[in-house]
């Protein structure tokens, strides 16, 4: 047999070798179909607001490219709901990132946290300079601005995007707060706008909030007013089925006729939706099943945070996170009920009196609530260099989000007329509908205190207006205390402001003060 020198010789691969070629030549062909057919925008992570999103992208003309960690999800949707779809499935990152126009656009839907930072490392060696990261969850803006930090440095534009509408706003139009590095924008604003909510006159749901984490701030503080909103809610509830004795049908009647007037919004109109259901096993209201455990995922909590470190009264916000977390000791209330004494009488007054009176209530308290979230998004903004346009944010929750409300419209007006209104409780709008609603507000708050039915976000609302409109608190005790036990100074009214005097109280002290700070 004849020997070619510096050759091997042949070696049949049989089988194996011919799956390998296989294999070979259908990644060659799978590589040419994705360099002939780009995406306009990839979204990694299927679950609901990813997946939705994706069909809203799609439905909007746009080519999307979709992975998801559990590679066998991509299959099931692209079978399913994705089936005839302008979709390009992804098996990898990598085929990911070869899919897609430059610059590349990445949508990330995953859980806040650790996994944006996993999902962003993964991602890093497929990206370019100029490349766009769009973190579409509930982050943290701590954690965004520190993510636009890193991604700058790399010359990758990352963009932190609030969402706001649930499941439904996902894929029909949700409202879109994205901020972050400004670059970004121009690429992005054609895409973002076109998937977002558009109000009366076709403005949609999405502008450019500002620099790093104002976006998810942003979010973060819709979150916050919404926590109150639905505690108000739940309130108005309990005082009607517990106070008045009403049943589910009567109170869907009480929601349907304010979701036609002044209080109409999105969770007012659900809650009357809500009140409709009856279980098919039980013949009972739905509501009536539910355990009375109300379930967060933290960004109320970070508001009512926030608040604290900024040092913005925010009691109403602050309240709804504790009534959830009260609500979480269901066997330790149970028990309480057994032991703790209270007025169990109903209400034997006029019904329709009452129910008119906490409509007012109910839309004066939601205005507080609004107000003490919009004073904390100008104190952030003031923080942060933002500039944050307090009327563009009123436009944006007008429509697709779960916080919106007729009277948004109201807000953008006042802040298009006032830009630097200190407190919505100051528009000539707001004032007029709070001072309307002194009375009817006032004796709903004691009707409900007679009857032991808990307020903790009525009450603090009602609180927070008498203490904003308050020209003199009892701070001034509260600071004489403060020097008397640690010589912590005080300010005199009958001096400038700015100025610190200290009281040897007991007259065993000696002259020296504390320093003056806030922590």
């Amino acid at each position: 047999m004849p020997h070619t020198q510096g050759r091997a010789p042949a070696v049949s691969l049989g089988s194996q070798g011919a799956i390998l070629r296989t294999g070979l030549e259908e990644l060659e062909e799978r590589k040419a179909k994705l360099m002939k057919t780009k995406a306009d925008i990839g979204v990694v992570g299927l679950a609901v607001m990813g997946e939705n999103l994706v069909l809203n992208m799609e439905g909007r003309g746009y080519t999307v490219a979709c992975f998801n960690r559990s590679v066998d999800k991509v299959d099931v949707f692209l079978a399913g709901r994705g089936k005839g779809r302008n979709l390009i499935g992804c098996r990898s990152l990598e085929e990911l990132a070869m899919s897609l126009e430059r610059p590349r656009r990445v949508m990330m839907m995953v859980r806040a946290g650790q996994p944006v930072d996993d999902l962003m490392d993964a991602l890093r060696p497929y990206l370019d300079p100029g490349d766009i990261l769009i973190d579409g969850g509930n982050s943290h803006y701590l954690d965004t601005m520190r993510r636009c930090d890193a991604a700058e440095v790399e010359g990758i534009l990352y963009v932190g995007a609030g969402i706001s509408g649930g499941e439904e706003g996902a894929l029909h139009g949700p409202s879109i707060m994205p901020g972050g590095n400004v670059g970004a924008w121009p690429v992005l604003k054609p895409i973002l706008q076109a998937i977002a909510a558009k109000v009366d006159d076709t403005t949609p749901c999405c502008e450019w909030i500002g620099p790093d984490g104002s976006g998810h701030f942003v979010k973060m503080v819709h979150n916050g007013i919404e926590y109150g909103d639905m505690q108000l809610i739940g309130e108005a509830y309990h005082l009607m089925s517990q106070g008045l004795g009403m049943s589910a049908a009567e109170m869907h009647e009480v929601f349907l006729q304010w979701s036609t007037g002044e209080l109409d919004s999105y969770l007012i109109e659900i809650t009357a939706d809500i009140l409709t259901r009856t279980d098919p096993h039980t013949n009972k209201p739905v509501v009536d099943l539910i355990l009375d455990v109300a379930g967060q995922k933290g960004t109320g909590k970070w508001t009512s945070q926030v608040g604290l470190d900024l040092g913005v009264g925010i009691p109403q916000i602050a309240e709804a996170v504790f009534a959830r977390s009260l609500s979480a000791i269901k066997e330790e209330r149970v028990l309480a009920s057994r032991e703790l004494a209270g007025p169990e009488s109903l209400f034997s007054g006029d019904r329709g009196v009452l129910l008119a009176q906490l409509g007012k209530a109910l839309y004066a308290a939601k205005i507080c609530s609004y107000a003490q979230g919009f004073q904390l998004l100008r104190a952030a903004s003031r923080e942060y260099g933002w500039r944050l346009n307090l009327g563009d944010i009123a436009l944006m929750w007008r429509g697709g989000c779960i916080i919106r409300a007729r009277f948004l419209g109201k807000i953008k007006e006042a802040f298009d007329e006032n830009p630097e209104l200190p407190n919505l409780l100051l528009a000539p709008h707001f004032k007029k509908v709070a001072a309307e609603a002194q009375a009817p507000w006032r004796q709903v708050v004691k009707t409900a205190v007679d009857l032991g039915i808990p307020i903790p976000a009525l009450g603090a609302a009602l609180s927070y207006y008498d203490a904003y409109r308050s020209e003199r608190l009892p701070a001034n005790l509260i600071q004489a205390q403060r020097d008397y036990f640690g010589a912590h100074t005080y300010e005199r009214i009958d001096k400038p402001r700015g100025r610190f005097f200290h009281t040897n109280w007991t007259g065993k002290g000696g002259t020296t003060s504390s320093s003056t700070y806030v922590a």
